[in-house]
């Protein structure tokens, strides 16, 4: 009975440095389907998330939502330090309990105290190996619990610099394509002028943008669970809008715009394609749909107003093609992650008042007085 006691504790220990090696320290996706980590995240979010959706009211919602990232995170290091402490304290048990402590006769329960002020190398010394498996064990454990500790120190630094990173684009295309961000307003800020001289390079920081979240989101996924600041944005909003942009200059665009959204638009895709399989979601067109065919006609206009004097019902097909190879990939995540997919923000819907693009980019002198202007977003 011991000696089975002590491979499966042995095994479980094993199990659990290897699922934290491959979660905090492996630069490289795994793929893998049974991890401990990627079970734990599953179940977790499934309950969460369905409180979640139980919650009308979208700011009380976005507010909980956000809790789950830095909570779960913190959930699955105890479970992880708890599993090591006990797996340590089961190898004692096994072992015989060669531990000696005054006026304390050798259990389970004596086991584990030594185990876990061991691992947390407290170092408290009533309670002391009394041979040299036991000596050599618990030199072992406080190794991994040094090593540990430092590991989960240094990870989280790295893991709230890639969530700034990612989250200060997303901040930038407030101002550019509204809130939350749209296709159709970017180009209508944009305007000809921008768009021939300064789309290009924005579309270029997007592709960058979006290699960064591939690497950052496919070493970390939990990543994917952290929200943004502001609740009608999102990551996964923030990359609709750029795909759903490229795809519009590649369909009925030309010359080195166009190009520039060529390369965007593959990056943007791979990283959209790469999440989904690494979550393992199954792809699902978002309905409804996103951009009804009746409003082609408009979305062309807008982009002639913009400049692109080239277009016609030539490139209806082509932008048909392009948005099946992202929005059922986009649409798989928006029901994961209840991140709501933006619209291509043809209907302008009803202002509750002047926005802040209004004021900023106006000509005309009827702008509110200085303190009378209350908070909003572009």
């Amino acid at each position: 009975m011991h000696f089975v006691i002590g491979i499966l504790s042995a095994t479980i220990l094993l199990a659990i440095l290897w699922d934290a090696f491959e979660t905090l320290i492996l630069p490289r996706r795994v793929t893998r389907t049974l991890r401990l980590a990627r079970l734990f995240f599953r179940f977790s979010w499934g309950l969460y998330s369905a409180v979640a959706r139980r919650i009308s009211a979208t700011k009380k919602r976005e507010s909980y939502l956000s809790y789950f990232g830095p909570l779960s995170l913190l959930t699955l290091f105890v479970l992880w330090a708890s599993a090591l402490v006990f797996a340590f304290a089961a190898i004692h048990w096994a072992l015989g309990s060669a531990v000696g402590a005054p006026r304390l006769r050798p259990s389970f329960g004596t086991d584990l105290y030594f185990s876990g002020t061991t691992f947390f190398t407290l170092g408290m010394g009533d309670v002391v190996p009394t041979n040299g498996f036991a000596k050599a064990l618990a030199v072992l454990e406080a190794g991994t619990g040094f090593g540990f500790l430092a590991i989960v120190v240094s990870y989280l630094p790295t893991l709230y610099g890639s969530c700034s990173q990612r989250e200060t684009n997303i901040s930038l295309l407030d101002a550019r394509a509204g809130s939350p961000p749209t296709a159709a307003e970017l180009l209508r800020r944009h305007g000809s002028r921008q768009i021939q001289d300064g789309l290009g390079q924005y579309l270029r920081d997007w592709e960058v943008w979006s290699a960064q979240l591939m690497e950052s989101h496919l070493t970390y996924p939990i990543l994917c669970f952290f929200r943004s600041q502001h609740d009608n944005q999102s990551w996964v909003a923030a990359l609709t809008a750029i795909l759903d942009v490229c795809a519009l200059l590649i369909a009925y665009g030309e010359g080195e715009t166009k190009w520039q959204a060529q390369l965007t638009f593959a990056t943007a895709r791979h990283a959209v394609v790469d999440m989904s399989q690494v979550l393992k979601l199954r792809a699902q067109v978002p309905q409804p749909d996103r951009l009804r065919p009746e409003d082609l006609p408009q979305m062309r206009s807008l982009l002639m107003q913009c400049g692109q004097a080239g277009c016609s019902d030539a490139g209806d097909a082509k932008l048909a093609e392009l948005r099946a190879l992202y929005e059922p990939y986009l649409g798989g995540l928006s029901k994961l992650m209840l991140m709501q997919l933006p619209s291509w923000g043809l209907q302008l819907a009803p202002n509750k008042g002047v926005t802040v693009w209004d004021r900023i980019s106006s000509t005309g002198s009827s702008l509110p007085q200085p303190y009378q202007i209350e908070s909003d977003h572009f």
